[in-house]
């Protein structure tokens, strides 16, 4: 009797503390009494007439949020209110923290300015309930809604804290949907869930924005345990939200609320795979060398050097698989399992089309890759794009003629690329059964096994990358016409068998990559045409420009049923790594930032100016003798060093007596009025003169445009011009001066010293790259 009167009597008393709080709290219109009343509740948080107190400030402060600032002194409480033991009193801190976040842009930098704010909400990310982990969550997402707050919150490790709560939710993929506020194009799917997935859509969202915010050391600190694994379960997202991308599109949210929304969209989750990727070393490892010397060469001790020697940018060469040795051309090998099919072509197309997203193309002189990401994040995992990843051709014998199966896709009146969905991709099969040949670019960004291959070729040729297409062609059908490349390839021949002719080479100047080759006139009957079929398991190699031509043609004894399907490896051989005109230009350019040039003040002596001019002028004469010299075309290998030791040594002999020629040729053959006529024609013709090297303005990019005669700037060229004319014997003694001096001066292993490094942060970029594409498809 007496503990049930004590317990009535304690529950009146707080009743009427309760009440005498509610009174005293809405007559509190004033912030200094919100304060007050806050910083008193604080002192005895255990006790729930105080919590309740608590709530019903923070609600005033939240409704006065809403419109007008009038409680700023209450940020000053922030901390105290976050790091409370009590977890309604931490999740009142963190709904202050959401709302100030989004009520002014002043607001947001003074909470994200404040240290021991950020590491109280932070710490609640990790919290052992889930309505404070679901609070803070959300009050991260609102401080994110300005660059400053995202990048305090990286500075304080809130990333890391996202991922590893994340980590640690059951997802169920089941529940993962797309929607649209739009009209259901791609730009404007976003990712859904189930209604019952608030809290992992909360922490789904902040993560992501935190991850597409970093910079590339930021990304790098990511512990890489964490990374990988959380890396994991976005991949288990990504394959929900690409099939469904596919499939059906983006579908409306219900109108009973059976799905919550995200502002996350594609191409959001797309960007966060392909950057948490770009530094991992566990993706791709690149193939032995002797195993892809011995499947494209040969296995013989000297077979790469004779191939190097006598075939290299010169003639074909067809290497035979070797019948009495299974391991000889198995580099496919993985590539083919990965196929999971040999003889069924539906299959093998669905295969090969599933899940594939569009690669877009990454600048040649890009030497970091978040740039690239910054001008196609709002395209990134988006479906395979027609011409640009995938096309569906064929000739027809007697007309030569290549014909599009998806006519309307290469017209080229529509502006935005058309992007494959299933249907397009039943439609290749039907468009096989008509003759139409399967052409998909690419093939290094979507398959790890693949992607072993190139890095090793690129290594071999001295190359940032390579490439890999693939072609599956129909029984008695060509694909392509007649053609020649600005690359060299390796035709490796997977299933079935081809015809190939190739042609004897046009010109004794090989095309440089890019060139516009359209107005080139190929002549497939001309002769000395040689001819090969290749069976499976044969490679053959073509050099850039020559013209070539295949067909495939079904036999009694073809138990491929006439079919064909092949990989063509390309080394593109890309500026400035793309000819001996490249390290001309290189060695030029590093010559004369080396040489020693006072300055006095803001202005250049007339003799060092005559110098620069000079330089300028050296650089244009070496590209005129670039236009006829075929050595200056060929590709140069002076930059690898990763090869075995005795490939090594032999290239860097090989290499050095070119470049001595090289050298030679500027000194025998830069013409000062050559130069400056060809100058001339070029600016009447409204040419940039230095547009093959650009990639030289790029080495130094911080350096003031004062300590050099920038001729970056097209307004420059006709300033040189008149120069040269106004004191043309001047101009000439100093070209020919600068031009004795480079000659005479420069040493080829100092110049490949450099050439290495340039290469190597070529390759970075490219090798990151390819990581977040293949992190993309998953593909083996």
């Amino acid at each position: 009797m007496e503990k049930h009167e004590a317990a009535e009597t304690r529950s009146k008393r707080k009743r009427k503390s309760k009440s005498s709080s509610t009174s005293l709290q809405l007559q509190c219109d004033d912030a200094n009494t919100i304060f007050a009343l806050l910083l008193a509740s604080l002192s005895q948080p255990r006790e729930l007439d105080t919590l309740s107190l608590i709530r019903k400030c923070t609600s005033k402060i939240l409704t006065s949020l809403l419109s007008e600032i009038h409680f700023r002194p209450i940020l000053a409480l922030l901390p105290t209110l976050l790091n409370s033991e009590c977890p309604g009193i931490a999740c009142c801190g963190a709904e202050i923290v959401g709302a100030a976040s989004l009520a002014s842009f002043v607001v947001n930098n003074e909470i994200a300015s404040d240290c021991e704010t950020l590491k109280g909400l932070i710490s609640l990310l990790t919290s052992s309930k889930r309505k404070v982990m679901s609070s803070a969550c959300n009050a991260v997402l609102d401080l994110s809604t300005t660059t400053f707050g995202q990048q305090q919150l990286l500075k304080f490790s809130a990333l890391e804290k996202l991922m590893c709560t994340f980590i640690q939710i059951p997802i169920l993929s089941n529940s993962v949907s797309l929607w649209s506020e739009g009209n259901g194009s791609l730009h404007c799917l976003k990712i859904g869930m189930g209604e019952h997935h608030e809290h992992l859509m909360a922490f789904l969202s902040a993560t992501i924005i935190l991850i597409n915010s970093c910079d590339a050391e930021q990304l790098q600190n990511i512990p890489a345990s964490v990374s990988e694994a959380f890396l994991t379960l976005l991949k288990e997202l990504w394959a929900k939200v690409s099939h469904q991308m596919a499939v059906k599109g983006a579908i409306e949210v219900n109108e009973d609320g059976h799905y919550c929304k995200s502002n996350i969209g594609v191409n959001n989750l797309a960007e966060a795979i392909f950057r948490i990727s770009i530094n991992s070393c566990l993706l791709t490892t690149a193939l032995p060398f002797e195993v892809l010397k011995g499947s494209l060469f040969g296995t013989t001790d000297s077979s790469f050097e004779d191939f190097i020697l006598n075939h290299w940018e010169f003639s074909p060469f067809l290497l035979k698989k070797a019948s009495n040795n299974l391991n000889v051309n198995d580099i496919l090998s993985p590539f083919i399992q990965s196929l999971g099919c040999t003889g069924n072509v539906p299959s093998l197309l669905s295969s090969i089309l599933q899940g594939l997203v569009s690669c877009f193309p990454i600048a040649s002189d890009e030497h970091d890759v978040l740039n690239f990401l910054s001008e196609v994040n709002d395209k990134l995992g988006f479906p395979i794009a027609y011409h640009q990843d995938i096309r569906v051709v064929k000739t027809e014998r007697h007309s030569r003629k290549e014909m599009h199966y998806f006519q309307h896709f290469n017209s080229g009146c529509t502006r935005e690329p058309h992007y494959f969905t299933k249907d397009d991709v039943l439609k290749c099969g039907q468009a096989y059964k008509e003759g139409y040949t399967v052409a998909l670019r690419g093939l290094e960004f979507r398959y790890r096994s693949i992607a072993a291959i190139t890095d090793k070729l690129a290594v071999m040729f001295g190359q940032p990358s390579a490439g890999a297409n693939l072609y599956l062609t129909p029984p008695n059908s060509q694909g392509l016409a007649c053609h020649f490349d600005d690359h060299c390839v390796f035709v490796c021949q997977i299933f079935g068998s081809k015809q190939w002719t190739v042609f004897s080479q046009p010109s004794q100047l090989l095309p440089r990559l890019y060139d516009d080759l359209r107005g080139y006139d190929v002549n497939c009957t001309m002769a000395g045409k040689k001819e090969f079929l290749l069976r499976e398991g044969d490679v053959l190699y073509i050099p850039r420009g020559f013209p070539h031509e295949a067909y495939t043609k079904s036999g009694p004894d073809d138990v491929s049923s006439g079919f064909s399907l092949h990989l063509t490896l390309s080394v593109e051989v890309e500026p400035p790594f793309d000819r001996w005109e490249g390290v001309a230009h290189f060695a030029l350019h590093c010559w004369s930032e080396n040489q020693e040039r006072p300055y006095y003040g803001g202005s250049i002596p007339w003799s060092q100016k005559l110098d620069l001019v000079s330089v300028s002028l050296l650089h244009f004469a070496i590209k005129i003798i670039g236009n006829s010299d075929p050595t200056f075309r060929k590709a140069c290998f002076a930059a690898e060093d990763s090869l075995p030791p005795h490939v090594c040594n032999w290239l860097a002999h090989n290499q050095k007596n070119i470049f001595c020629h090289v050298i030679d040729k500027i000194h025998t053959e830069s013409r000062f009025l050559e130069v400056l006529s060809s100058l001339e024609v070029a600016i009447k013709k409204n040419e940039d003169p230095f547009q093959r090297i650009r990639w030289l303005w790029f080495l130094h990019p911080k350096r003031e445009s004062s300590r050099r005669y920038d001729v970056n700037q097209s307004s420059v060229f006709e300033d040189l011009l008149s120069l040269c004319a106004q004191y043309q014997d001047e101009v000439e003694a100093a070209f020919l001066g600068v031009k004795s001096r480079f000659c005479s001066d420069v040493v080829y292993e100092n110049i490949i010293a450099g050439y290495v490094m340039l290469l190597q942060k070529y390759r970075k970029a490219r090798k990151q790259y390819s990581n977040g594409m293949i992190s993309l498809h998953d593909k083996c």
